[in-house]
């Protein structure tokens, strides 16, 4: 017997206007549609005037593990899933990478209905260039781990595209801030294709003391590639404070020394030259 087809489908990330003309006819088609959350998914089906004709399942971070060998033996008995989440592409930050791995191992059909996405949506509004970008997705809640996950990041040329909640916003970007420097370029994107979409373009340390005030709704951030610059231009307080960042996410001193060197492409010497002179007032670059 021929497997199914899972079928995943983007949905609108504001404006149900938004929603690809396919979507209504896979949620009529479906066998299963497993969506991360059912009243959303009604409020979606009522707004675009479908009803979906099969069996509609919660498929969300709390039962992915226990609910998707459920679905992966449906696909093999041939029936049509489709996987929505609330908003935008499944799997991307959102349930669904689990489903698609385990239905690819078993040889199942995957494909695609494409639709809204906040990551380019976000990175066409930015103002920044998009010629090369990477997601990040969402940062850790904990200061010493998004500092650690930042200080990977901090000599990344391409742009970087983040998601974030409001209540936490102020606190990343003032983190961003730190490792990446007040005043790297950035955009905040709040509310795409909503009634009170905005678009606050600065540098991040102008971005956080704005969020501070406090944001709502839902958050993208973009954030401008580090720029290609010498050691010298650095100078040696700015490597000082980047071995001081990656030391306050936990790093040992010495690794923090290696890691910074080698992302600059200088000698770790150095580096530790201007860590001591730093801490003792001194002037690195006298006495050589």
């Amino acid at each position: 017997m021929d497997t199914g087809t899972l079928v995943l489908a983007g949905t609108p990330i504001g404006d149900t206007a938004d929603a690809p003309p396919r979507l209504g006819a896979e949620l009529g088609a479906a066998d299963i549609v497993a969506a991360e959350d059912t009243r959303r998914l009604r409020r979606l089906t009522l707004a675009l005037g479908v009803r979906p004709q099969g069996r509609v399942v919660s498929y969300f971070e709390g039962n992915e593990s226990a609910r998707t060998p459920e679905l992966v033996a449906a696909l093999t008995e041939g029936a049509r899933v489709l996987l929505v989440t609330d908003a935008g592409m499944p799997s991307v930050s959102d349930p669904g990478y689990r489903l698609v791995a385990a239905a690819v191992e078993r040889g199942v059909r995957v494909t695609a209905v494409p639709g809204p996405s906040a990551v380019l949506t976000a990175l066409a509004l930015s103002g920044l260039p998009v010629d090369r970008f990477c997601f990040e997705g969402f940062l850790p809640r904990k200061r010493g781990e998004r500092l650690s996950r930042l200080g990977e990041a901090a000599e990344e040329r391409r742009t970087l595209v983040y998601f974030e909640s409001p209540h936490r916003l102020a606190e990343t970007l003032a983190a961003m801030a730190e490792v990446f420097g007040a005043e790297r370029r950035a955009a905040v994107c709040r509310e795409l294709t909503k009634t009170y979409e905005e678009v606050r373009r600065a540098g991040l340390g102008e971005l956080a003391a704005w969020a501070a005030e406090g944001v709502r709704g839902e958050i993208t951030v973009v954030v401008e590639g580090a720029p290609e610059h010498s050691a010298q231009e650095l100078g040696a307080a700015e490597l000082a404070r980047r071995v001081a960042v990656r030391e306050e996410a936990g790093e040992r001193r010495k690794e923090a020394i290696a890691a910074v060197a080698q992302a600059v492409g200088v000698p770790k010497r150095q580096v530790f030259d201007a860590v001591v002179a730093a801490k003792t007032g001194t002037d690195p670059s006298r006495g050589r």
